[in-house]
This record gives C-alpha cells, sequence and structure tokens, in this order.
C-alpha cells in the first residue's frame, strides 16, 4: 500500500507509524484511519514485530482527534458508517499493545524531547492529560469515553469529559 497521510517502517522487531499531517495538527480523516488499519495488520501478521510505536510529525501535535473539516462534510449514515470502521480500527490497536490513542493502549509516557516516539500531544506542562478538543465541548470519538471509563473510572472519566 502506498501512504500519503502514514509514515510507516518496520525495523528490528518494531513497527514505527507517523501520522504526517503536521498542518492539520495531524487530524485524522479516512484517508489516514485507512491507513492506520492497514499498518497495524500489517504489524499484527509479521511474526517478526514485537512493538508498534505510535507518533506524530511536527512539534505542535501528536494527533489533535478527528479531521473537523470532514467531518462537517459527512451525512448520518456515512457518519455513523466511518465512526464503526474507527472504532474497530481503534479495538485493533488495543489488541496491539492521544488521549484517545492513549487510552487504547497499554503503556503510555511523555514526550522528552522534540522527534522522541512517544505521546505527549494532550499533556499539559504539568504533565496531566486532557481530552483532544475538550475546550471545544467534543467528547472522545470511536468509543473513546468507554474506554476512558474502564481506564481511569467512572467519576475521573466525567470529570474530563
Amino acid at each position: 500500500m502506498a501512504y500519503e497521510n502514514l509514515w510507516y517502517e518496520k525495523k528490528d522487531g518494531i513497527a514505527y507509524a507517523t501520522f504526517n499531517r503536521p498542518k492539520v495538527l495531524n487530524a485524522l480523516n479516512r484517508k489516514t484511519v485507512e491507513e492506520l488499519h492497514h499498518a497495524l495488520v500489517d504489524a499484527r501478521d509479521d511474526a517478526a514485530v514485537r512493538v508498534v510505536i505510535l507518533s506524530g510529525a511536527g512539534e505542535k501535535s501528536f494527533c489533535c482527534g478527528a479531521d473537523i473539516g470532514e467531518l462537517a462534510q459527512q451525512t448520518p449514515v456515512n457518519g455513523k458508517e466511518f465512526s464503526l470502521y474507527g472504532q474497530s480500527v481503534f479495538r485493533l490497536l488495543k489488541r496491539w499493545a492521544s488521549l484517545r490513542f492513549v487510552r487504547s493502549t497499554d503503556l503510555r509516557w511523555r514526550r522528552l524531547r522534540a522527534g522522541a516516539f512517544v505521546h505527549h500531544s494532550n499533556c499539559e506542562q504539568d504533565g496531566k492529560a486532557r481530552p483532544a478538543r475538550s475546550e471545544a465541548g467534543h467528547l472522545p470519538g470511536y468509543g473513546g469515553s468507554q474506554r476512558l471509563a474502564r481506564l481511569c473510572g467512572k467519576g475521573v472519566a466525567h470529570e474530563l469529559c
């Protein structure tokens, strides 16, 4: 598969998937989610791969979440279809191991320096995580609110949302 929105490579048992849409803070459009799905399946099916590392290109964001411009153009029917597809990709990610991505992973690190392959975009200066786009009143998508409650408890999830 030719990747346009994702850099994907495998080396020494590690699969690296880097969201490459820094001008839009690595927002997830349909093409990016499809490429992530393909990369995860490829890594899962490669017996030599033991770890998948997700990162985001650019200095401002690992991944800001859904591409709002694309969401605004969806109909209720294709919006539901894409939501279900996105949930399946994140379930695959969970089986393989933002705050959306962080909720889907088993291990989490805070970014220590520019270019490091660790999650950092939803961390405040003091290291506290916050859901992406919470300031805009958006709830976590693709089943993220359910995973958040399982991860940190219902009370904390309600407070964050």
